[in-house]
């Protein structure tokens, strides 16, 4: 029974990487800090997301509440919200569009889907910074871990060739810390690839709600343009 407890105690993570090559112990730990940096962005970023998404649907909830759109503006247009962002560019163009005599009713609906557009694709790649790293450590970090692993394996034949013994106890101790290198690629890949999906499905309804705001609004001041020409003002 000492024995066997002596052997699990080797075989211990924390043994697996103080007995490893420096080479896998870089990679072990190269994946490690891959994998505490995945989990931060994960972290963080859905927990930003899903206060977005409240705080969009309370935005847009009252503003088509209110009969004052103005003074609507004055009063939430700079709040941190990426529909406040289409709302702002999108009033903002109107203004200077329409401060002229003249009106040109169709470049005014040209450039305020432009604006509204433009704000929406400006917001939704801000919010998606940093996401392309769950993507690189998803597709990465497995074949960081296999490197980790061939070396270890290459390194338990030179040992075997030194030894000019194939027991299991003298390659074990290699193949296990080359095998626990691919398990911390797989730690690191798999939590980043689930997160991507699942947060940048999130961006893809969020960028639906912002278009369906953007369109809607665009059909009031569509309609408020049809008000302005025709009285004159």
């Amino acid at each position: 029974m000492p024995e066997l407890t002596a052997t699990a105690d080797l075989m211990s993570p924390l043994n697996l990487f103080l007995q490893a090559d420096v080479v896998v112990k870089a990679v072990m730990l190269g994946l490690l800090l891959a994998s505490v940096w995945t989990w931060a962005i994960i972290f963080t970023h859905s927990i930003r997301l899903r206060q977005i998404n409240r705080g969009t649907d309370k935005f847009e909830s009252d503003f088509w509440a209110t009969n004052d759109i103005d003074a609507f503006y004055s009063h939430r247009g700079t709040d941190r919200l990426p529909i406040a962002a289409v709302m702002s560019a999108a009033l903002d163009e109107w203004r200077r569009s329409t401060k002229t005599k003249q009106v040109d009713r169709a470049g005014t609906r040209e450039r305020l889907a432009s604006r509204m557009n433009a704000a929406v694709a400006t917001e939704l790649d801000r919010l998606s910074d940093r996401l392309n790293i769950l993507a690189t450590v998803g597709s990465v970090a497995p074949f960081v871990g296999l490197f980790g692993t061939v070396w270890g394996i290459m390194r338990s034949f030179t040992a075997i060739a030194g030894a000019n013994n194939t027991s299991l106890a003298v390659v074990a101790p290699g193949i296990a810390e080359a095998l626990f290198a691919t398990a911390i690629g797989l730690f690191a890949a798999i939590p980043a690839v689930i997160a991507y999906n699942r947060l940048t499905h999130g961006l893809d309804r969020l960028e639906a709600k912002l278009s369906r705001f953007a369109d809607r609004f665009h059909a009031t001041l569509s309609r408020e343009l049809e008000v302005e020409v025709a009285t004159g003002h």
